[in-house]
């Protein structure tokens, strides 16, 4: 048997699993589209956590554990009598060709640039009525806006330079805190703060960073250093001085 048949082999196996806990198991059978939905979102964190830790056997296993609900899902719209696993497959099948013309089709491209551009435009044509509409509404909001500058960008709304953009956040930072010492309405103040960090993840694109990755990186690294303080402390922390708990934070800095 090639990789090939091995493959679909183990897709059959899963499909035919899937068919026996539908039918046989009472926690499978009672489940729904709404029911699973934030058990995908959390696979879907965990997938992104072992991506981070570059941890090869945790991705394996999550790839898997979602797979099962996209099975699942199918399994659910085929009781349903609205479309199987084939049906989804092929689908997405038909749209990478529609969307790939410089491989199945005349079209030349220069760059991935070129690519995305077109992949975008594509959409368009296919009905979407806004270059935004792709953007699910419930994306964090700091991948949301990593998105839609993303998008905007294919059509030409884009600062030219980096040192536009970075013109642009000292500006933000500046109306934030003008806001702030003259005491605005909380909801101005906050407006001017989503300003900031939306220039800045702007500013994150230009660079080549990508803002969540860096943030998550950032928290990891707070929380093992106080969790170092936590563990060499000696006492209650509230019973330290800022001083030094700074001493242990210092400690934990040396030993990254």
């Amino acid at each position: 048997m090639n990789d090939f048949q091995q493959k679909l082999e183990a897709f059959g196996r899963l499909l035919n699993i899937m068919d026996d806990l539908r039918e046989k198991c009472p926690w499978d059978r009672k489940q729904t589209l709404e029911s699973l939905r934030n058990l995908t979102i959390e696979e879907t964190y965990e997938l992104a956590d072992a991506i981070l830790d570059d941890d090869l056997p945790g991705v394996k296993e999550e790839i898997g554990d979602l797979m099962l609900h996209m099975v699942f899902y199918a399994k659910i719209g085929e009781e349903k009598g609205a479309f199987d696993v084939a049906d989804a497959l092929h689908a997405i099948c038909e749209k990478l060709i529609a969307r790939h013309p410089h491989i199945y089709g005349d079209v030349q491209v220069a760059d991935e640039a070129e690519v995305k551009r077109n992949w975008e435009q594509l959409k368009l044509k296919e009905g979407k009525k806004s270059l935004l509409a792709g953007v699910p509404r419930s994306l964090p909001a700091m991948v949301k806006a990593y998105r839609m500058q993303e998008k905007t960008k294919q059509v030409g709304f884009e600062w030219e330079t980096t040192e536009q953009v970075w013109a642009k956040v000292e500006e933000e930072i500046g109306e934030l805190q003008e806001n702030v010492q003259t005491q605005a309405p909380q909801e101005k103040i906050e407006e001017e703060f989503g300003d900031v960090l939306f220039s800045l993840i702007n500013y994150a694109r230009f660079i080549g960073v990508d803002p969540e990755t860096a943030l998550e990186r950032v928290n990891r690294k707070f929380k093992s250093r106080f969790e170092y303080i936590e563990a060499n402390a000696g006492r209650p922390l509230q019973d330290m001085s800022l001083a030094e708990m700074d001493g242990l934070w210092k400690e934990a800095k040396g030993l990254e």
